[in-house]
């Protein structure tokens, strides 16, 4: 799904990066987060535009919160 801005594809690197750095797998994810696996996948993949409400649930789930899921990550020089 193409945003025109990015955004989705940055909350769809942010959330996977929380989720595998809290060590969670994606159902763990749904279920605390009260989602569908499939979609925590959808978000992840950047084929959902997730709205305030849901990514204020994930960010509950993953002990974060929504501002920090809409920061770019850097990338490292290598």
């Amino acid at each position: 799904m193409e945003d025109g801005t990015g955004i989705i594809r940055v909350v769809a690197e942010t959330v996977r990066r929380a989720r595998k750095a809290a060590g969670l797998s994606q159902e763990e994810l749904a279920f605390e987060a009260g989602l569908d696996r499939t979609y925590i996948s959808q978000v992840e993949r950047g084929k959902r535009n997730v709205t305030i409400v849901v990514l204020a649930r994930i960010a509950k789930a993953l002990e974060t919160t929504p501002d920090k899921l809409l920061i770019p990550v850097r990338k490292g020089k290598t």
